[in-house]
């Protein structure tokens, strides 16, 4: 386990040298339109299989989702 650790401490690392830099990147335009498709991808599909009684759930945790990533 001695490399797995080494792994996540380096991952740490990184994170906490660049936070700046990835919270300015997960607030971007580009983060935004990846994220709108992607969640918006996963909404309908999860909802195709799911009874429509649960649209309006799956709706709002998309939208809380949605409120972390991008600008919007």
């Amino acid at each position: 386990m001695g490399a797995l650790d080494d792994l996540g401490k380096k991952a740490q690392d990184f994170i906490a040298d660049n936070k700046d830099k990835i919270d300015e990147a997960l607030k971007s335009e580009q983060a935004e339109n990846v994220s709108d498709k992607i969640l918006g991808g996963l909404a309908e599909g999860v909802k195709k299989i799911t009874p429509d009684e649960h649209d309006a759930k799956i709706d709002g945790v998309r939208e809380n989702l949605d409120k972390k990533i991008g600008n919007q």
